[in-house]
């Protein structure tokens, strides 16, 4: 057991606890005034949620010895056969059991984003329960159990690159935003009336504490207070920067203005790209890869409105899109195994394989789960409870005073 791992290891648990936080308030900020509250507890919900049922089976599931290639073992029911001796290389499991918790929230909180200003509370809780349980939890088995006899596929067989959860985290949560969108379908007004953010500081806040809580997440997963954890250090920082130029640059070109939540909305793409290749590339590599995610994903937030899906805050642009360029990208960029450093095509179509198993396993279970909430509990808002504001129907809350002194009558309009 190492103290200074331990200590590092403890230290990127809390940073990566804050991210879900950072997109409490990033989230928050996108949406119109009547809904902030709502869309910020959608991600505080997930906060309580989560750690119980991690405790309780998930991260059984997730790394316990015992199970198979696609789902763990019954031996961590309950973290039981775990004690403060017990150790996960060089770290006390209990703090590994800490570390990827953080994982498991941030993932089903970015989820929600999809679906802003249109859900019913309710029907939100009982989704994040089904879906952590059966699309979470046994695919962070698969990416992340590097167990020799029953480690997951694609981290033991497969064995293609991510190292902090391109698969896992963006893609899986891209695709899930992506069904329910389609399966709660547009917001009332959707390409009709103006859904701006409200709030533009709440959005530059909020990515920033998701930059800062990345380094835990990022620099973290090298699981030791090492080098890998200087260069997923120095990759993310850098990759970051670069896709905030490359979003920029799409706007000066498009729009001859560059905007705040562009610079807000390319840290993210850049953030979601350089997750899985963080260990993997060389800095200057990653400075390319955020520069390709921020031009792709800055273009790729406007297919919403060609293709008819309402994705309210472009979780399917930036992570689904980004966390795609990332996994892809590792079979060009990655050093001494990409293309472009003389390896073969084998670890590109292992990426593929991947990153496209993961879409495919996540939107077919989500679009199932909602199909089925939407069937029963109801999953969707009425139209008049919509325009209202969900803050008020959901919560009996407004997120401002001045919503009450200015008077029901705006709120009735949609202000």
């Amino acid at each position: 057991m190492d103290t200074g791992d331990t200590a590092w290891i403890l230290a990127s648990s809390a940073l990566v606890l804050l991210m879900t936080p950072g997109l409490a308030f990033f989230y928050g900020g996108m949406v119109r005034s009547k809904t902030v509250l709502n869309m910020m507890m959608m991600s505080f919900s997930a906060l309580a949620i989560v750690p119980v049922l991690w405790v309780l089976y998930g991260y059984s599931f997730a790394f316990s010895p015992g199970g198979n290639r696609f789902l763990g073992g019954f031996d961590r029911l309950g973290l039981q056969n775990i004690s403060v001796d017990t150790t996960y290389g060089t770290i006390p499991e209990y703090v590994f059991v800490g570390f990827q918790l953080m994982f498991a929230i941030i993932t089903v909180a970015l989820i929600s984003g999809a679906i802003a200003d249109r859900a019913k509370f309710t029907a939100w809780i009982v989704f994040v329960v089904v879906w952590v349980s059966i699309v979470y939890f046994p695919v962070a088995h698969w990416v992340f159990d590097f167990n020799e006899d029953s480690g997951g596929w694609i981290a033991t067989h497969l064995q293609a690159v991510d190292f902090a959860g391109g698969t896992a985290v963006h893609i899986n949560a891209g695709a899930a935003g992506l069904a329910l969108a389609l399966v709660l379908g547009k917001r009332v007004g959707w390409k009709r009336d103006p859904m701006r953010p409200h709030n533009l500081p709440f959005v530059l806040l909020g990515a920033g504490l998701l930059w800062f809580g990345w380094f835990g997440f990022n620099a973290g997963s090298a699981v030791g207070a090492n080098g890998l954890a200087g260069l997923a250090f120095v990759n993310t920082a850098v990759a970051t920067a670069a896709a905030i130029i490359g979003w920029i640059a799409v706007e000066f070109f498009r729009d001859k203005k560059g905007t705040s939540l562009g610079a807000a909305s390319g840290a993210v793409a850049g953030l979601v790209a350089i997750t899985p290749a963080a260990g993997a590339l060389s800095p200057s590599g990653s400075i390319l890869l955020g520069l390709i995610a921020g031009v792709l994903c800055a273009l790729a937030v406007g297919l919403k409105y060609k293709l008819g899906y309402d994705d309210s805050l472009d979780v399917v642009g930036v992570h689904l899109v980004g966390g795609l360029v990332g996994t892809l990208m590792i079979g060009f960029l990655a050093v001494g195994d990409g293309l472009f450093y003389g390896g073969s095509l084998g670890l590109l179509g292992d990426q593929f394989v991947a990153a496209f198993v993961v879409l495919a396993y996540s939107f077919i279970l989500t679009y199932v789960i909602g199909t089925v909430i939407e069937k029963t509990i109801g999953f969707r808002l009425d139209e008049e409870s919509e325009v209202l504001g969900i803050d008020q129907v959901e919560h009996l809350e407004t997120a401002y005073d001045e919503a009450g002194i200015i008077g029901g009558s705006n709120l009735k309009k949609g202000i």
